[in-house]
Formats: structure tokens, C-alpha cells, sequence
């Protein structure tokens, strides 16, 4: 059975950065691509970044990108999103999900049926 536990959420200033890490335990990460989502108070869940299995495909939302990068260390069974330059909008619990696929990256919820219970980013002065 996979679990995905995320860490490194936490409370940082405008402009600040965290590193988000996505911990899989029980099955091997290497046939799952993984996304990141993430949901603000009273808005939808959203979809922030996308990796294949092999990390060779990325993807990212438009809000996000050329300030975030998510990679991958499948010999730690982790995925990671580095957040650079964080905004008050990008207060959020965020959250990782699994999708088994092979060679690309969904980008739509529904394709993912593994998911974490979320970490708290806050971006606050």
C-alpha cells in the first residue's frame, strides 16, 4: 500500500523560500509520476507541479512558474518542491498525490489516487 506523508511546510515571509518534500513508503516511487497540489482557504484544490516517474517530464502551473521546481530522488523514494520567492497568495495547505503512470505527468486531479494529508504553507510579514 503507498502512503505519501508530505514535510516541510511552515511560516515564511513574502519573498522567502521553503523546500517541500514528498516521503513515499510501502511501494517503490520509481512508476509513479507525482503532482503537488494545493488548496487555500475557501478555493478549490489546485494543481501547482507535475513530475513524471523517470523525472524527465516537468510541468507547472502558470502562477507558479520560473519560482518553483520540483524534482525527484527515487533512490530516497521522495519528490521535492522548491519554493522560491513566496507570496502572501501562496498561503495553502499543499499536498502531494501518485498517479501510477509511465514516461509523463497528469496534470488533472482525477488521475492521481494516491494522496498525502497535506502541509501548511503560510507567507506572511
Amino acid at each position: 500500500q503507498l502512503q505519501l506523508v508530505e514535510s516541510g511546510g511552515g511560516l515564511v515571509q513574502p519573498g522567502g523560500s521553503l523546500r517541500l518534500s514528498c516521503t513515499a513508503s510501502g511501494v517503490t516511487l520509481d512508476y509513479y509520476a507525482i503532482g503537488w497540489f494545493r488548496q487555500a482557504p475557501g478555493k478549490e484544490r489546485e494543481g501547482v507541479s507535475f513530475i513524471s516517474n523517470s523525472g524527465m517530464s516537468t510541468s507547472y502551473a502558470g502562477f507558479v512558474k520560473g519560482r518553483f521546481t520540483i524534482s525527484r530522488d527515487n533512490a530516497k523514494n521522495t519528490v521535492y518542491l522548491q519554493m522560491n520567492s513566496l507570496k502572501p497568495e501562496d498561503t495553502a495547505i499543499y499536498y502531494c498525490a501518485a498517479s501510477r503512470v509511465g514516461g509523463w505527468a497528469p496534470i488533472e486531479e482525477y488521475e492521481y489516487d494516491h494522496w498525502g494529508q497535506g502541509t501548511q504553507v503560510t507567507v506572511s510579514s
